[in-house]
């Protein structure tokens, strides 16, 4: 399997990519993502209004962009902070999910969050590439 096709199940229902957030990046205690049950279970992943969202469960993709209420306040709260705090759209991301489909989606997101020094992934939570200490080329 390819790394684009490892990927696909990191992309939360919200278009959130998991696969470039510090809990997932870490090696201590280590979140799965938000579409896979994890061993250990985070309450904040419990928590979560999208994840639990009655209208979500009634999609056939899975994602938030197939909703009746798509984008809803929550969505839209949680894109402002993540284009305030990182650069990046959730809402943006489902919409690209949605058009290109999730194959092509992943596999412009490992383009765009590949450290361009060492190969790593990056951390859309941090400046700095997490193993090599370069400054992310997207700020």
């Amino acid at each position: 399997m390819n790394s684009a096709m490892s990927e696909i199940n990191l992309v939360a229902s919200c278009g959130i990519n998991c696969g470039i957030c510090l809990g997932h990046l870490r090696e201590k205690n280590r979140c799965d993502g938000c579409r896979i049950k994890p061993a250990i279970t985070f309450k904040s992943i419990d928590r979560c209004v999208i994840r639990n969202c009655l209208y979500l469960k009634e999609t056939s993709s899975g994602f938030c962009y197939e909703c009746e209420k798509y984008p809803c306040q929550r969505l839209k709260q949680l894109d402002k902070r993540y284009r305030t705090r990182y650069s990046v759209s959730v809402i943006s991301n489902l919409n690209s999910i949605k058009s290109t489909g999730l194959k092509m989606f992943v596999e412009s997101e490992i383009k765009k969050w590949t450290c361009i020094n060492c190969g790593a992934t990056l951390c859309v939570h941090r400046e700095d590439c997490l193993r090599c200490g370069s400054t992310r080329n997207d700020k």
